[in-house]
Order: structure tokens, then sequence, then C-alpha cells
């Protein structure tokens, strides 16, 4: 198989360092009638305690604006984020509305997973969209319903996670699990770590012991993650049915092959005809009438199947060239590389999404 040198850093992470998902619910207001109706009872009950919170007391069933919308606010806490810092959230509606275009999304809470508030949201809402209706029309572009406020969350506690361990260690764990990866990289950092233990625990995780713990621990990071190994790649090909969509790396290889693909079409038509009765002689009766009478005509064409012979060792793209010169459609790649794999002649794994 072909390897790529590449950083560590590009396909593993140190264990502890991650991101955190934070959600909240609040409102967002300034809709021109396109928010959410009064059906929504938790909308109109969040409504009343808002503006209560500013000192409005005002009693839902006097409630009646179209103008808020009641919605969902996520985002992501990155591993070792600062109060103060900016972060982008994510909008989404939780009721009837029919657009946030527009909108502003007042101050609301970002919760961790602990129940404990990290972030605080706020801004205007931008969404990419549009919604306009009329009396019997109406024109949409991409979700209205959904949108996002740049920059809109501020950082008010920092995360809880640090680098995993007991401060002698580290583990490396892999983006994906690979025992020849990992090995390689065990052995990687061995080399330019001598005074370490390094050992491959399972083809996903790394640890590095340093007997004791170590001074400066980002600089360690930092030259862990700096290493560069071969890395080796699968062998896959992804297909998109939906799309008619084929990637294909270039370590997958086909074995020695030959395709013949053909197509079979069958035309059924009926004709109607209408017979009927002329003549001074034939006068309509019981048993005299007109009638219609089918006539109908099968044709069966079964078109020329051309032979693809593919050499030991050709790649998927080579392959795909070779049918598209005989005027294959994609789904018909497709199906011909499904057989392919069924037959054996497909070094690599096929992925059907």
């Amino acid at each position: 198989m072909h390897a790529a040198e590449v950083r560590i850093k590009d396909i593993a992470r140190i264990a502890g360092v991650r991101d955190n998902p934070l959600t909240g619910y609040g409102l967002v207001f300034g809709l021109a009638g396109s928010g959410d109706s009064i059906r929504n009872r938790a909308t109109v009950q969040s409504i009343a305690n808002t503006l209560r919170n500013f000192g409005v007391n005002v009693s839902e069933a006097d409630l009646a604006s179209r103008n808020v919308a009641a919605v969902i606010v996520t985002a992501r806490l990155p591993a070792f984020a600062e109060p103060g810092q900016s972060l982008d959230v994510q909008v989404a509606s939780s009721g009837d509305a029919r657009s946030l275009n527009g909108g502003t999304l007042m101050q609301t809470p970002l919760m961790g997973p602990d129940g404990r508030l990290y972030a605080l949201a706020q801004g205007a809402v931008l969404n990419g969209g549009y919604l306009f209706e009329g009396e019997t029309a109406s024109v949409q572009k991409n979700h209205p319903t959904v949108g996002r406020v740049p920059s809109g969350a501020t950082v008010e506690q920092a995360s809880p996670l640090r680098v995993a361990g007991d401060g002698r260690s580290l583990s490396v764990l892999l983006n994906e699990a690979d025992f020849t990866n990992a090995n390689r990289v065990a052995a990687a950092i061995r080399a330019a770590l001598p005074a370490t233990q390094v050992h491959a625990e399972h083809a996903g995780k790394v640890v590095v012991d340093y007997g004791s713990a170590p001074q400066n621990i980002v600089a360690e990071i930092a030259r862990i993650e700096n290493i560069a190994i071969d890395q080796q790649r699968r062998a896959r090909v992804v297909v998109n049915e939906r799309t008619g969509t084929i990637v294909a790396g270039g370590d997958v290889r086909l074995g020695e092959v030959s395709i013949s693909h053909g197509s079979l079409k069958v035309e059924i038509r009926t004709d109607y005809s209408v017979s009927q009765p002329n003549g001074i002689l034939v006068r309509p009766g019981a048993n005299v009438g007109t009638v219609v009478v089918p006539q109908t005509s099968i044709r069966v064409g079964e078109g020329e199947a051309p032979l693809v012979r593919v050499p030991e060792g050709a790649s998927v793209g080579d392959l795909v060239a070779s049918l598209r010169a005989i005027r294959l459609s994609t789904r018909d790649v497709i199906a011909v590389l499904q057989s392919i794999k069924a037959a054996g002649a497909l070094d690599g794994e096929l992925i059907i999404q």
C-alpha cells in the first residue's frame, strides 16, 4: 500500500482535548409576523416571563404577537476555552415560526451536560434564506427556521476538561483506529523521544510514559504533534447512490476483470380503433353496435453489450474512464462497481451511502 507522510496532529489528538456541546433555550424577537402563533403556549409563557424580568407585568392572554419565536440555541465549547472568548452559535426554531429572518436573539444562557452555565449568547440571527408568502403562493429559499449568530456567544466559564492522565504520561488517540498506523506512531515517538516509554495499547491509542511529570507539558505535546509518520490509508471507494457520486482513494486497485454491460428495452404500445357498422343493410340492434377494438404491439430491443477489459493493478479512475468511454451513466458505473466487488476483483472497501 502507498504510504503518505503526515504529522501526528493531523491524524490523532491528545486524550482529554475535546470540544464540549452547549445548549440553551431562548427567544428571537423582531420577526415581521413570521414568529410562533398563540397556539404555542410555551412561547407565550416565555415572553411573559421575559417581560416580567424587565418590570413589565402582562397577562399571557394579552399576548398575540407573531414577532417572537422560541428557539433552541447550540454551540461547541472548545477545549481550553477561557472567559471572554467568542463562539459561533446555531439557532433552530422549536415552535411553528415560519422564518427567523431579521430576528435578534435575546440573551440566552448556554449550559453544559453537567447543568452549569458556560456561555451567554445574544445577537442578530443570520440564516441565508427567506420566505415570502401571498394569498395563494409562497417562495422559499433554504431553511428559514434555522440560523446562526457569528461570534454570538461569550464564554463565561473555562472548559472543565484538561489533558487526561496523572501528569506522568500522555495518551495519543488516533482519529481512525488502525493497527499499522498505531504501531508507526509509537515507533516515531519512541525515535523522537528516546527517554520515554512508548507503546501502542490498541489500534486507536498510543501511551507515552515520561516516568515523571515533565516540566513543560505544552512543549512536550507540541513535539509529539509535529512528529511525522508514514500513514497507511485504507483502500476505500465511497458511492452515493442518491447523488450518483463516486469517490475512490488512490490506493484502490482492481484485479484483472472483464465487464460486459448491456441493456434490454421492452416497448408495449396499445392503440384503440373504433369499429362502427356502416351501410344501408346494417342497422343498429341488440347485437349490432359500435365496438372499440384494442390493438397491442410489443417491441423488444436488446442493446449491444460492449466488453471492457481491465488489466491487473488498474485504478478505479481507469475503470470509470473506460466505462465513460462506452457512455455508461453514473448509476450504471455504480452497478458495475458493486458487481466487481462481489466478484472479488476490488482490492478495497466499498461503502454505499
